[in-house]
């Protein structure tokens, strides 16, 4: 009888001991996740821009400012870092379940039956109650808790990704913004100077009064694209105010500043690069708890063994005795097994095997997005930086063109359309190259991103 007893409780553990396997990328699944555990087995490259610390990518003194301060105060981010707190605490929960739990419950009662005095007793009883973790219910328990934590930190990193460049992109604008308007206050005094020149010549009867008033209706042109630009300021400077949580007012600027694409990510990027993005790292999390609470429905099936402690001091309680205090020892041992909620825990499982399926299309979705994004990100710099090596080449010859027909202008070989027209055209292109820059600043900002960047 106590072989057959024994034996079944043998079966029972060896048919637990898988719920006791730790969680493993499944590599078998798709090659992306092949790819992508791959990439985590290899060494990490500090070197990549998606490991860069914020403060090496964004040198810029300024702007390095902007992006602490809103780190400090934004409240997504504290949220996040509250988050990660929360889990360590959960964690430590989860660890501390393996130990015993000990109740202190110290009770006193008087009995009295008919003439008899008022019968007194106490007990100061002391009870130790654990918990064994046979089939890994607990683990999984505790396993899980840590993926919490590492998704939530996961999260948090996401966030503070998303505050700096946020924080960077709305900078170089409000760069590109008073570039601009620099551009359109220094035409201004270009066509102030040719509305001049078109006077005298009016005067000298080489023009008519036409080339005069064509002069002054474009500068009137420019002006009327000032205060346009200057909403734009508004509105970007506000928004800086906005991630800063600050009072709107308008934020200093180096007009200067400007972001360099490097070198070594112009050819591709490795998909261990992708492997340090935040929101692909949580995924994989996200799906490891599922897998250890599939573990833990697997788990309902079992019997739970409970071992029970009880120590007490003190009288029986209603007896008169001529000891008044003496000690109570209790050990027990009891073994739950579940009888009629099988079909609830048939159904649990079932729920949990489904969400883990979830869990995993999300984890691989992921991964595809994360590449998708980089790609999409890369190809957007090339492009951009190839448009912005023809806009300059153009501003340049336009510059020429403008010179070469206010000399002509002046030797009387050439109209004053002809200048007006290059006039026109080359504020257009410096315009524009400006706006080609502000792209290309805005790119790395987003490959940064993409990547993970922002520790």
């Amino acid at each position: 009888m106590v072989k057959n007893v024994v034996a079944a409780v043998l079966a029972l553990v060896l048919a637990g001991c898988g719920m006791y396997k730790k969680y493993e990328t499944p590599v078998d699944v798709s090659p992306e996740i092949t790819q992508y555990h791959e990439a985590m087995s290899a060494s990490v490259d500090s070197s990549a821009l998606g490991n860069l610390p914020w403060r090496e990518v964004f040198t810029d003194p300024l702007l390095q400012g902007y992006i602490e301060t809103a780190l400090e105060n934004n409240v997504d981010l504290q949220n996040a870092k509250l988050n990660v707190d929360i889990a360590q605490a959960r964690l430590q929960g989860a660890k501390l379940s393996f130990l015993p739990s000990v109740t202190f419950a110290p009770n006193g009662a008087g009995t009295k039956l008919g003439n008899y005095d008022m019968d007194w007793g106490w007990q100061l009883p002391l009870t130790v109650s654990w918990q064994v973790d046979i089939f890994g219910k607990l683990t999984n328990n505790k396993r899980s808790a840590e993926s919490a934590v590492v998704q939530s930190d996961a999260y948090r990193q996401a966030v503070q990704s998303q505050i700096v460049a946020a924080v960077a992109s709305t900078y170089y604008t409000l760069v590109s913004l008073h570039n601009q308007l620099e551009i359109l206050n220094n035409t201004c005094e270009l066509w102030q100077r040719s509305i001049k020149m078109m006077e005298d010549m009016k005067l000298a009867g080489r023009f008519t009064e036409v080339a005069v008033v064509q002069s002054k209706a474009n500068y009137e042109s420019v002006l009327a694209s000032i205060p346009d630009v200057e909403l734009g300021i508004t509105q970007a400077s506000n928004t800086m105010s906005l991630l800063l949580a600050q009072q709107p007012r308008r934020w200093q600027v180096n007009a200067g500043s400007v972001l360099d694409v490097p070198a070594s990510i112009e050819a591709g990027v490795p998909m261990s690069y992708l492997a340090a993005r935040p929101d692909v790292r949580a995924s994989e999390q996200a799906f490891a708890q599922a897998y250890y609470a599939t573990n833990m429905a697997r788990a309902n099936f079992y019997p739970q063994l409970t071992i029970t402690g009880t120590g007490a001091y003190g009288t029986l309680l209603g007896s008169t005795i001529i000891d008044p205090a003496k000690w109570l020892l209790n050990l027990a041992g009891s073994l739950t097994a579940p009888i009629f909620a099988r079909g609830q825990n048939i159904a649990t499982l079932k729920a949990a095997k489904l969400q883990q399926q979830q869990a995993l299309n999300t984890f691989q979705y992921s991964i595809l997005n994360a590449a998708t994004e980089v790609n999409n990100a890369l190809a957007d710099i090339r492009a951009t930086r190839e448009k912005m090596v023809h806009v300059d080449k153009q501003e340049k010859y336009l510059e020429l063109a403008v010179e070469y027909n206010e000399d002509l202008m002046r030797l009387s070989t050439t109209t004053y359309l002809e200048v007006i027209s290059a006039q026109q055209s080359l504020l257009q292109s410096r315009m524009q190259l400006e706006n080609v820059k502000l792209d290309n600043n805005l790119g790395l900002i987003t490959l940064y991103q993409v990547l993970g960047g922002a520790r």
